[in-house]
């Protein structure tokens, strides 16, 4: 006989997982689908831009034509991307666009590779994607994005050798590549420290840092400021810049790629006196690294020229194809500009090229890394107009920059 009871009880049961399940779906579906307030993915940008515009046979997955992306509001889909690329040892390769709307075949790669720790600060990579993972849990509550932002901090932290600086790339290449030098291109050591110090300051988004956490970003932030410090350049018997690169042993200047010689860099040591500048009651030391910097910048500039960007015949390289070329011009009415390198030893404007020669002109250098490579720039003139206001606050009366 059939017992009745049992029967009613089992739908009944079911009827109830169903239920709960449908509540549960529903909730997700309109998480995934609610608008949020946009969080800013422009740190994302130099990395798409890569996996756009430059083809790397080593990426995961390719971008397609007419690619779609997710609208800067829709942070959850945005911030799952981000645990897609996310790797086993917590931290992101680089060149891909956090924004792009993945094809289901694109995301069962991306899952497969989690093992491939091609995990890299380059480009604006791993601070950024934590930063932003901290953004949507401070906004959502969900844990998922709160442990992937911790995974990602406790992976930065593992990557800084013990003088205090940071790799290209961790886990750390093959002995004599350029990616274990400490790196300042593309602001990955300033990246870094600036995460740390707003994780220490407190920053709303870091809220769920616990302290046995804080105390070890305390302590590389620390070390991470020492290393800056005794990397500044001292040529000539004064102090300077910063390099791109600096030996992870000797912390002496380094080469990095082919084009990229060891020397006194005024992009990267701009970012790099920047972020000393921010920081409250500095040291004596700190301090004196700043008026070197201030007044190198001040004793580089370069006047009367500027770069012009002009239309010429379309060009295919190994690397991409541009139709556009890159000249200096006599302008007498042009702001001060500023090489990206200078030459240790003379202070000469400094160029490059692939075969690693050291060039004069930025008419010597080839048409490819004319028009494909930042030579010159304007950063150190944001330092030169924020001094006054710095040097009323912490230094008063020691201005460098006094005739």
């Amino acid at each position: 006989m059939v017992n009745k009871k049992n029967i009613f009880g089992k739908v009944l049961s079911v009827l109830v997982i169903l239920f709960i399940y449908n509540i549960s779906y529903a909730q997700n579906n309109n998480e995934a689908s609610k608008k949020y307030t946009a969080i800013d993915t422009s740190p994302f940008f130099s990395s798409a831009h890569h996996w756009y515009d430059i083809h790397d046979d080593s990426n995961i997955i390719f971008q397609r034509a007419g690619h779609p992306k997710y609208e800067p509001n829709e942070i959850i889909k945005i911030a799952d991307n981000i645990l897609l690329y996310q790797k086993n040892n917590g931290g992101w390769p680089k060149n891909y666009d956090m924004l792009a709307i993945l094809t289901d075949d694109q995301k069962d790669s991306l899952n497969k590779s989690k093992s491939i720790l091609n995990t890299t600060f380059d480009n604006t990579t791993n601070y950024s994607q934590i930063e932003y993972l901290a953004k949507v849990y401070a906004e959502t509550n969900i844990e998922k994005y709160k442990a992937a932002s911790l995974h990602g901090i406790e992976f930065t932290l593992s990557a800084q050798y013990p003088n205090g600086g940071w790799p290209q790339y961790f886990p750390l290449e093959e002995k004599d590549n350029y990616s274990r030098r400490i790196t300042f291109n593309d602001n990955a050591t300033i990246g870094i420290m600036i995460m740390l110090k707003d994780i220490l300051d407190q920053k709303p988004y870091y809220y769920f840092v616990g302290s046995a956490l804080q105390d070890k970003v305390k302590i590389a932030y620390q070390q991470g400021i020492s290393c800056i410090l005794q990397c500044q350049i001292k040529d000539n018997g004064r102090l300077t810049s910063w390099g791109q690169q600096h030996n992870e042993v000797d912390l002496s200047p380094a080469w990095a790629r082919a084009f990229e010689p060891p020397s006194i860099c005024n992009a990267e040591g701009a970012d790099v006196t920047f972020f000393l500048m921010s920081i409250d009651n500095p040291s004596q030391e700190i301090i004196n690294a700043i008026q070197g910097a201030v007044k190198w910048f001040e004793d580089s500039k370069i006047h009367g020229i500027r770069v012009q960007t002009v239309s010429a015949p379309e060009y295919t390289s190994k690397w991409k194809t541009t139709n556009f070329d890159r000249v200096v011009v006599q302008d007498s009415t042009a702001p001060v500009i500023w090489t990206r390198y200078y030459e240790l030893g003379t202070d000469r404007p400094l160029f490059c090229d692939r075969t690693s020669k050291y060039l004069y002109s930025l008419a010597e250098v080839s048409r490819e890394r004319r028009s494909g490579y930042g030579w010159y720039t304007y950063s150190p003139q944001a330092v030169l107009d924020k001094y006054p206001d710095w040097l009323a606050k912490w230094a008063p009366g020691q201005n460098v920059l006094k005739k």
